[in-house]
């Protein structure tokens, strides 16, 4: 079976990593990749909002199966494209992906069927939200409404940070129209967990818990940025709470989707906080894969991912067995000076050659010059994943292979995965 995964991420190269070990799976296609993506897939030269040319190049091909990495497609309707020409395609609809692309969607959803989260007003009005906003004791959560690339939400210390978050949402609209409106939420304090789910309607089926790094400094410190590593398993976190997060907070979203008559089909990732009472709550909801939680946690799926892809879009996600490795992961990000803010491209990389073999590094802005050199193309360059019997051994694998990479202005948090170790 031909495939075509849509993105061109560190996400969507380990999407295309694993579904190449498939004995299924034929020829990869992947648009528009980059260029790690280009060493195990054809990378096609069409942009993700390109619904219409990626549906003709899909029928053109007669791929078997489309598989789509990023939100915003989804967000945009792109699911519903592919199933109006009878295309067989990995992810949500429009309607279900809304419970990524509205903030408040997802908000007015977990209050009206009872599902954990944290307590919440919404504003589409600057004023009436400023006036909230200064009747309310800090920390407190600002976020956009709409997509804003992992960096919409601000945590705010002071009220003077929260006002000028507020500010650059809903006056200066630096996230565009996703801040014509702003959820404004209490802080909620405890231990970070993500778990993403194959979910097919009413049929959840999770993976393994992960663990991201948000934070761009070491410490927490610092602006939101996409994530700057992650690891998975969670060993320091009981397994009954991660059971209890599944059985109160993802399952019942997933019901609560197919009564509202948007059920949800492909991966539904849960961002969630395990309060210091140890009950999980939800942070947010995301409609597809993480980036770079996919990192971690596909590198420990024994199971055969086409497999799971074409169950979930056939309605039989219930009657296959996934079976997940023992194996610990721990990614580190390799990030561009300057990131999240503005950074420099085209940068050459050195010491791709160097890493060993039994490391895995996921490209994520990466491009080949008119030399055929490595060269930054992003935010997030590079992916580097150690794999081991302990998070402790992975954590070292991952830190040893990412030191062998070296580009100008090379930058990566020091303490991924220390929570593990504590």
């Amino acid at each position: 079976m031909d495939i075509l995964v849509i993105g061109g991420g560190g996400r969507e190269h380990a999407i295309c990593w694993s579904l190449a070990k498939s004995p299924k799976a034929d020829k990869i296609y992947c648009a528009p990749g980059n260029a790690g993506i280009g060493q195990i897939a054809e990378m096609v030269p069409l942009q993700v909002h390109e619904f219409e040319k990626l549906a003709a190049f899909a029928e053109e091909k007669k791929v078997g199966l489309v598989v789509v990495g990023p939100d915003d497609p989804l967000a945009d309707g792109i699911v519903d494209v592919f199933e109006a020409k009878q295309i067989p395609v990995f992810g949500p609809r429009k309607n279900a992906a809304e419970i990524e692309g509205s903030k408040t969607f997802m908000k007015d959803l977990l209050h009206k069927y009872g599902i954990p989260t944290a307590a919440y007003q919404k504003f589409d009005n600057y004023e009436q939200a400023l006036e909230y906003l200064r009747s309310q004791a800090v920390p407190i959560v600002i976020k956009a409404d709409g997509l804003a690339a992992g960096k919409g939400v601000t945590v705010a210390f002071s009220i003077e940070e929260a006002e000028a978050a507020l500010k650059n949402i809903m006056v200066d609209k630096v996230f565009g129209a996703s801040g014509s409106q702003v959820v404004i939420e209490e802080f909620l304090e405890g231990q970070e967990m993500s778990i993403l789910a194959f979910v097919d309607g009413e049929t959840v089926r999770p993976m393994s818990a992960a663990q991201d790094h948000k934070q761009v400094y070491d410490g927490d410190k610092g602006p939101n940025t996409g994530g700057m590593g992650t690891y998975s398993p969670l060993p320091h976190i009981a397994d009954r709470i991660i059971q209890e997060a599944v059985e109160t907070i993802i399952k019942p979203t997933a019901k609560a989707m197919v009564a509202e008559g948007r059920p949800f089909r492909g991966v539904l990732f849960a961002g969630l906080m395990i309060t210091p009472d140890g009950k999980p709550k939800t942070i947010e909801f995301n409609a597809r894969f993480g980036d770079p939680e996919t990192q971690v946690v596909l590198p420990r799926l024994k199971s055969d991912l086409l497999d799971i892809f074409l169950a979930a879009v056939n309605g039989t996600l219930d009657q296959i067995d996934i079976e997940w490795s023992e194996e610990a992961a721990v990614c580190v990000v390799l990030a561009s000076g300057g990131y999240p803010a503005s950074y420099p491209k085209g940068l050459p990389i050195q010491g791709l050659g160097k890493v060993p073999s039994e490391a895995l590094v996921f490209h994520a802005g990466t491009a080949k010059n008119d030399t055929g050199e490595w060269v930054t193309n992003g935010g997030r360059v590079l992916g580097v994943v150690g794999l081991g019997s302990s998070i402790s051994e992975a954590r070292d694998k991952a830190y040893a292979a990412a030191k062998q990479i070296e580009f100008d202005g090379k930058h990566s948090r020091t303490d991924i995965a220390a929570k593990a170790l504590i």
